[in-house]
């Protein structure tokens, strides 16, 4: 139905878009977190590496020209394409003054072939004035927003430490939606606090909304964080590689065929992995999915009902 696929890709929307590969371009904008600085609390979610989750990101230190020019040398290794996006993704990235933030985004965007600007951020970090800045450059670029939701229920995000609750979430996603701003919502697989019938009800809240995008991640233990010494303390069940399929077609079948999918598996640096190990092997895991969704004779929207 999409391509080569049963499931609507991003890198199917993006062909769609703009006639060829868009590749993105992690960037480090040196911003930093609430749940980082004492504004919410010092520790920041308790599976969040070092670095804000972007450990495959530039350095922080150099300009956002140079890591967009550096970031080009490294994927031009694997792709040749001529269209960019350029991602914010450690920490939060609408965490700053609105001349900061602007000024950045706006470094970025001046870039020779950057079509576009990927955001993430946490929704108690967009305001009235940061969704000013953000439809202006929806209005000159193409934009998504990334939120980091993981989870509806409130023990979870107690859990994670996330910092904000639902109705924070669904304030910001409506503010979003409002400005037909692109939103791209972040779910975990395999929380130690949750059955799979609770990621299920997470999954289908979110099917319910007109959410743009989605990314599933199965949760990550990484060296240096508070869930790994959680970890080593109760060893809580790790979901093995077809477990994690299984939920992921699940997940597919459920979602709106609109929503565009932007991850169903992620790769932890091996030198910071504990567990799941499997992970590191990205290709077998999408393999794995597509094989079962063939299997099943199935495909994203499946079994989607408003």
């Amino acid at each position: 139905m999409w391509n080569d696929k049963r499931y609507h890709t991003l890198d199917y929307e993006l062909k769609k878009i703009f006639g060829e590969k868009a590749i993105k371009l992690s960037i480090d904008g040196s911003f930093t977190c609430p749940n980082r600085d004492g504004t919410i609390g010092i520790k920041g979610c308790i599976f969040c590496s070092e670095r804000g989750s972007g450990d495959f990101n530039s350095d922080r230190n150099i300009s956002i020209t140079n890591q967009i020019e550096e970031q080009k040398q490294i994927m031009s290794k694997k792709w040749k394409s001529n269209t960019y996006i350029a991602y914010f993704q450690s920490y939060t990235n609408t965490y700053d003054s609105v001349e900061n933030l602007k000024k950045k985004f706006y470094e970025a965007l001046v870039c020779e072939n950057i079509k576009g600007l990927a955001i993430a951020t946490r929704p108690d970090c967009i305001d009235e004035q940061i969704l000013e800045l953000l439809e202006e450059l929806n209005s000159k670029t193409f934009l998504w927003i990334e939120l980091g939701l993981q989870s509806i229920h409130d023990k979870t995000a107690a859990f994670i430490r996330r910092g904000y609750d639902l109705e924070q979430f669904e304030k910001s996603y409506e503010l979003l939606k409002s400005k037909n701003i692109r939103t791209v919502v972040h779910l975990i697989v395999g929380l130690p606090t949750e059955n799979k019938e609770q990621y299920s009800e997470t999954l289908k809240y979110i099917a319910e909304k007109e959410i743009w995008g989605i990314k599933l991640h199965m949760l990550h233990i990484l060296k240096n964080t508070d869930l790994a010494d959680y970890y080593k303390k109760n060893n809580f069940k790790i979901l093995s590689r077809d477990e994690y399929v299984n939920i992921v077609c699940d997940s597919l079948e459920l979602l709106n065929p609109s929503t565009v999918i932007h991850r169903l598996t992620g790769d932890g640096k091996k030198s910071e992995l504990i567990e799941p190990i499997w992970t590191l092997d990205k290709l077998k895991v999408l393999s794995d999915i597509d094989k079962e969704l063939k299997l099943r004779d199935s495909y994203q929207g499946k079994n989607f009902s408003l």
